[in-house]
């Protein structure tokens, strides 16, 4: 098998581009690194000279893949294979830039990776996984009769939110694409075929037990694939820089007030402040999706909020406004708001994001010229700050003007 689990060389660069800067040679460590497909990709892409893996697996005959498609390559001495298992590691604390585990933090459970592998990370080091998850807000009884005894699912906020509770802030979230689904159940599909071809090689009683259940979850995805898929998180440990970590979550009735404190003292006059208690109730309203970020102990700092807007009639979101107190701009506390915003909204299974601003700022989110959609605001404005971010490739972007809810009154 190529894959062990759904991925694919271009998820891996995806979720590379999702750290930000890098050290010119990372030091990574690959959990569960397979034939080490990821692992080939960090060793010659991360940072400006490629990273030094250290890929760990409990299979020789993986290891000796990797050992052999590295020196391929001509990567042979930045790959060090390890024998070892992912939950017992041997290695020193503070070790490495980068920890990377696609399709593996389910051997030991998420919120335990979570745990374990956060001393692993020099300063400024990130985490990313990826991890099994329910696309729908109510898994049909199919879906949850095969998840539930094999690997309980969660839903995207709940492991963001598991996330924080852990100490990291949320730098990305990608929600892998069916393509990489086929990657890992189309050689599976087809191994499992030759395996009970006629004339085939008997099983033995354990491989069969095996085989049945391959077939049962190659079944149960192509009944109930829809409810469920793989999600990257790209993580890092929270900065005490500001006193404590900032925390991301949505706003509660009793953050109006403070909400509004914050709009009226990041901006010049109280048009924003005005706006978000009118779309308080509006019917683009969205409950949940109304975030303040704020460090353990302290008052709310920041506030960003998502409506309801319209792009020629099709359902999208629009980003405003996003403020933060002066007195801890530029600390961070804004970036993990619309992060952990952003990711709600991929959540709930929303698929376009809008917004009107900085054109030096929302590039870092992911966000690009609307116009490259064929998507226009309904008045003049500088092509590089209208941007849309798009949250599900799946779904087709609709092209035409912009219609935003009556209180912004344009």
């Amino acid at each position: 098998m190529p894959r062990q689990a759904p991925g694919s060389d271009a998820t891996t660069r995806h979720l590379l581009s999702l750290c930000g800067p890098l050290p010119a040679r990372p030091r990574a460590l690959d959990l569960g690194c397979g034939p080490g497909r990821s692992a080939l990709v960090l060793a010659g892409e991360a940072g400006a000279q490629g990273a030094e893996v250290t890929a760990v697996d409990l299979y020789d005959g993986f290891l000796d893949e990797l050992r052999t498609a590295a020196a391929a390559r001509g990567l042979g001495d930045r790959v060090r294979p390890v024998r070892a298992d992912i939950g017992a590691l041997p290695c020193a604390d503070g070790s490495f830039d980068l920890v990377w585990a696609e399709g593996s933090a389910y051997l030991i459970g998420f919120d335990r990776a979570l745990a374990d592998w956060k001393p692993l990370l020099a300063p400024g080091g990130t985490l990313v996984l990826t991890e099994c998850e329910w696309t729908v807000d109510e898994p049909s009884a199919g879906a949850r009769a095969f998840w539930d005894a094999a690997y309980p699912l969660r839903s995207t906020a709940r492991n963001i939110a598991a996330a924080q509770a852990a100490g990291y802030r949320v730098l990305g979230v990608h929600r892998l694409p069916d393509s990489d689904w086929v990657e890992y159940y189309g050689p599976l599909a087809a191994r499992v075929a030759e395996a009970g071809a006629p004339g085939g090689t008997a099983p033995d009683p354990a491989a069969a037990a095996a085989l049945a259940a391959v077939r049962e979850e190659l079944a149960v995805r192509e009944r109930h694939g829809h409810e469920y898929g793989y999600t990257g998180y790209v993580l890092q440990p929270a900065s005490a820089g500001t006193g404590g970590a900032w925390r991301a979550r949505p706003e509660t009735a009793a953050d109006a007030a403070a909400v509004r404190a914050v709009n009226l003292a990041a901006f010049d006059t109280p048009l924003e402040a005005d706006l978000v208690d009118a779309l308080r109730t509006d019917d683009a309203w969205l409950p949940g999706l109304s975030y303040v970020a704020e460090a353990p102990g302290g008052p709310v700092a920041a506030h960003a909020l998502l409506t309801r807007c319209h792009v020629d009639g099709a359902s999208a979101l629009a980003l405003a406004p996003v403020a933060a107190d002066p007195a801890v701009q530029r600390s961070g506390a804004g970036s993990a708001l619309v992060r952990a915003l952003l990711a709600a909204a991929r959540g709930r299974g929303e698929s376009l994001v809008l917004v009107l601003g900085h054109p030096a700022y929302y590039p870092r989110f992911g966000f690009v010229p609307a116009s490259r959609f064929g998507i226009r605001a309904p008045f003049e404005v500088p092509d590089e700050a209208m941007t849309a971010l798009v949250l599900d490739d799946s779904v087709p972007v609709p092209r035409g003007t912009i219609t935003y809810p009556a209180p912004f009154g344009v």
